[in-house]
């Protein structure tokens, strides 16, 4: 019997625990389940465990390219400084927690679709990647507040499940409102800023009329690609704040800031600033290498998902990524995008005149990615029930969130609070902080405390669905009534949008409306 236990210890021990054997292993179950050929399990397999190391090496490179930047903002301002970036933090928490934010996650998402197959919440949430965020965000609050790892993944799952249903459905009138029909939801953990944008928009917006009717230069297309977003927001941080330090430290001490393992210090001004805009390019070629190993799971993992959930959740409603909003209202996507920023430098300056003396709250810094795409969601959101004031207000309320919201996020992260970044979407702020602080009440009251809140979210939500979304409550109904005759509705059909994860695919079985003119 011997051979027999180290038969199973061998498994667990150098499989089972390495995380990204089993992302390959779970991968190739789902495809067999899709009934795919040997070349095909296989190969997406293989895919996935290597989508899952390159994680691992981009990460490597995000805590290089962050170090300088928080000693500066540390010497120039005397506060913890951070970048919210989800990819950035995941890929760090990977290191030390992989195994258990696998399990964790395909607990939760096995949890949803019982969820979604026998409660009114017939939402199957697909958007991978923020589902190995929210996981990923479970996982760590919960072990730093030391519980134990079968607490972890038992009760991170059922409360990753309950949000993958819920939160749709808290959004949902909103979506129906942009989308104008019942075939997607939004499935993304920037609910909270949503729903806020659309509730905004409802107050200020009734006259105000629709963002499309604006146009706005082609030049700023470019901001849409997520790298080149990520690159320029981090130059632009770098090299303000390696000339504030300058300022603040003098020359002696800001030309060591870039020297690596006792290197030399910068010679002169002009080096100095040339090599902060390549600590922030190397910041951005760390989010790519990240994006490049999200991307490379997601393409096999979330295709196996799907097909299981078609098999398992008759008529579900497929939830998908943040950008399947953009093409309904492309011009409220830039403009909510800049007035999310507006409000994250808002935001920032009250953290550090006021916050972060009286609390020590870090200041949390506005990055160009978090800010886009849930900024231009929000900007679509505000849109759809409140014109171009909707989607202004809408999104700046959505910015005050993301920088708020991350900063008493950090509170519970424990070491984790200190890696110069952190979570960005809204839903990862507010429920990280609430699981956090219950979590902190020991195994057992924490666990009564976490799961009495997730029953709170789901019972909610069914109210939600039961008596708003099957009703038809429509949130932009007065507005309608005001808004002259002669201006089209603010949503129109769009083609299938991109993202920086790949393309969307529409939901299975969907009609597939003609595009409006001018989209791309």
């Amino acid at each position: 019997m011997d051979w027999l236990v180290s038969v199973a210890k061998f498994l667990v021990d150098e499989i089972l625990s390495q995380p990204a054997y089993l992302i390959g292993l779970i991968t190739a179950a789902g495809l067999i389940a899709l009934r795919k050929s040997a070349g095909q399990v296989l190969g997406g397999a293989i895919k996935a465990t290597l989508g899952f190391l390159l994680i691992g090496a981009g990460a490597g490179l995000v805590v290089a390219a962050l170090a300088p930047l928080g000693e500066m903002i540390q010497g120039s301002t005397g506060a913890h400084g951070v970048i919210p970036t989800n990819e950035a933090i995941v890929g760090i928490a990977q290191a030390e927690y992989g195994s258990r934010v696998a399990w964790l996650m395909i607990l939760g998402f096995a949890v949803s679709l019982v969820l979604a197959r026998f409660t009114p919440l017939r939402y199957v949430f697909l958007t991978g990647h923020h589902m190995l965020f929210m996981a990923t965000l479970l996982t760590v609050v919960l072990a730093t507040a030391g519980q134990e790892s079968w607490v972890v993944v038992v009760v991170g799952g059922v409360l990753l499940g309950i949000l993958l249903v819920a939160m749709p459905a808290f959004a949902h009138p909103w979506t129906k409102r942009v989308t104008g029909n019942n075939t997607v939801a939004i499935g993304h953990f920037g609910t909270a800023g949503y729903v806020v944008a659309g509730a905004a928009g409802q107050v200020v917006g009734r006259r105000s009329r629709s963002t499309e009717d604006m146009k706005l230069p082609e030049g700023l297309r470019f901001l849409r690609d997520s790298m080149v977003a990520t690159a320029l927001s981090m130059v632009l941080i770098y090299v303000i704040m390696s000339l504030v330090f300058l300022a603040k430290a003098g020359k002696e001490t800001a030309f060591k800031a870039f020297a690596s393992d006792g290197g030399p210090a910068a010679p002169g001004i002009g080096a100095y600033v040339m090599q902060s805009i390549m600590q922030g390019l190397q910041f951005g070629i760390a989010v790519a290498v990240i994006l490049f190993g999200v991307r490379t799971i997601l393409g096999e993992l979330v295709p196996a998902f799907q097909g299981i959930a078609n098999r398992l959740v008759p008529g579900a409603v497929p939830s998908l990524d943040a950008p399947i909003v953009f093409p309904y209202a492309q011009n409220a996507v830039l403009i909510g995008f800049i007035s999310s920023f507006v409000g994250g430098l808002v935001s920032l300056g009250l953290l550090a005149w006021i916050l972060e003396p009286a609390f020590g709250l870090a200041l949390v810094l506005p990055g160009l990615v978090p800010h886009f795409f849930t900024g231009g969601a929000a900007g679509v959101y505000g849109n759809a029930t409140g014109g171009r004031r909707g989607a202004v207000v809408g999104a700046f309320l959505n910015g005050v969130l993301i920088t708020f919201l991350p900063a008493l996020l950090l509170e519970v992260l424990g070491a984790f609070g200190k890696e110069n970044t952190t979570f960005g979407d809204a839903d990862f702020g507010w429920f990280g902080a609430l699981i956090g602080n219950a979590a902190k009440a020991g195994t057992a009251g924490g666990v009564v405390l976490m799961l009495l809140l997730g029953a709170v979210i789901l019972a909610g939500a069914i109210v939600m669905q039961k008596r708003v979304v099957e009703t038809g409550w429509d949130p932009g109904a007065r507005r309608d009534a005001l808004r002259p005759r002669e201006e089209p509705p603010p949503s129109t059909a769009p083609a299938t949008p991109t993202t920086a994860y790949g393309k969307i695919a529409p939901p299975p079985g969907a009609p597939r409306p003609p595009a409006p003119p001018g989209t791309d």
